[in-house]
């Protein structure tokens, strides 16, 4: 089987509060990626996240990202 050579340039970016970020997905488009993105951050654009077990509101942003050329990440 031969590699593919998919070009996958926009990830979408999970956000922590602390500000640790994960990269949860490449996508072919900014269409995609943004589509993706809204329906992880639910009802609010930007990522609001889930209650915790404390009741209280944990701010989870999902954000849309190209990928760099020469940054350490192969396709």
């Amino acid at each position: 089987m031969s590699e593919s050579k998919t070009v996958l340039p926009w990830m979408v970016i999970r956000q922590d509060p602390n500000g640790n970020r994960y990269r949860v997905g490449r996508y072919a488009t900014r269409a995609e990626a943004q589509s993706m993105a809204e329906r992880l951050g639910g009802d609010r654009a930007g990522g609001a996240g889930a209650e915790g077990a404390d009741g209280a509101a944990q701010e989870r942003r999902y954000l849309v990202e190209r990928l760099r050329r020469g940054g350490g990440d192969h396709a």
